[in-house]
């Protein structure tokens, strides 16, 4: 459907690290695509949702560096591509074809973030906004202008606001379709020198264990992870060759994992705890005392009887 997220991309120094790390932290699974050999595909439930592609010298050269970006559906490449630089964006990729399976482009929006424009010979069902645990659920722009950028991509989407919330000083616009959120646009604060760029959370089962699975797979945990608004659980990091993503725990998944904790077992009662047999027993010392004084007292007086 145009305007969904349909297939997302790694491009990566190190494709063998990529294929030992991420498994770990997403529950991935990885297989080859027949059209080519140096392209992989990452799966979950084993159905392909994405690929993994190793960054040539030639790209290298054009500055590419390891990233993560998101391909959107369209009715018509060629024609989105062209609508695009009519509203301020820029081609970085013309359209091309991809044998058997469709027709892709790489835009920038005006304000300077990338991503994809796919038109497939045989369209499927995208992201509706329903999170699907090993997929990706949440897509959030850091830009310049949110504004700007959201005019940008309702026009080419016909993406619409589903809602907005007062961050404390700036505003974070969730857009999506039908009602239904897709993710969130913000603008960055005054003076970051990072630039305009997307960001894609992973549904995971256990945000927390996520995390320390990105830990001891050698990535670093930039943010989190945290609660936010709603019950929902995220943390922003970067895989071993620095690509940024980002990991998204569900309220209801969290609400089910709470639900599977096993009850701590009572303690037992405070009567049956040895401290209050010992101060029994020093009650009956403390009693067999006097008696003890009176026996010797009589006895005494006895003895000097005879006397």
């Amino acid at each position: 459907m145009h305007g969904q997220f349909v297939w997302y991309e790694l491009q990566t120094t190190d494709s063998a690290a990529a294929q030992r790390f991420y498994p770990a932290v997403t529950g991935w699974g990885i297989q080859k695509w027949d059209a080519a050999d140096d392209y992989l595909m990452w799966t979950a439930g084993g159905v392909p949702f994405a690929g993994l592609a190793q960054i040539t010298p030639a790209q290298r050269a054009q500055a590419i560096t390891t990233n993560w970006h998101t391909y959107v559906s369209v009715d018509n490449v060629d024609a989105a591509a062209t609508k695009a630089t009519s509203l301020g964006g820029k081609i970085m990729t013309p359209p091309e074809d991809v044998p058997g399976t469709g027709r892709f482009a790489m835009i920038q929006d005006p304000l300077g973030a990338s991503i994809a424009i796919f038109t497939s010979n045989n369209p499927g069902p995208g992201f509706d906004g329903t999170p699907t645990l090993g997929h990706f659920s949440w897509h959030e722009l850091a830009t310049s202008d949110y504004k700007a950028a959201f005019a940008f991509y309702s026009r080419m989407f016909g993406w619409q606001k589903t809602s907005e919330m007062d961050m404390g000083g700036s505003t974070y616009l969730m857009f999506g379709m039908k009602g239904k959120p897709f993710g969130g646009m913000s603008t960055r604060q005054a003076g970051s020198s990072l630039p305009p760029s997307w960001l894609y959370y992973v549904n995971v089962r256990d945000a927390k264990s996520a995390t320390a699975s990105i830990a001891r797979g050698g990535g670093k945990v930039m943010q989190g992870p945290m609660q936010v608004p709603g019950g929902d659980w995220i943390a922003a990091a970067t895989d071993p060759q620095g690509t940024m993503f980002a990991v998204h725990q569900t309220a209801a998944e969290a609400a089910a994992g709470t639900a599977a904790t096993p009850a701590k077992k009572a303690k037992p009662k405070a009567k049956v705890m040895p401290k209050q047999k010992t101060k029994a027993k020093k009650k009956v010392t403390a009693r067999a005392k006097p008696k003890a004084k009176a026996k010797k007292k009589a006895e005494a007086k006895r003895k000097s009887g005879r006397r």
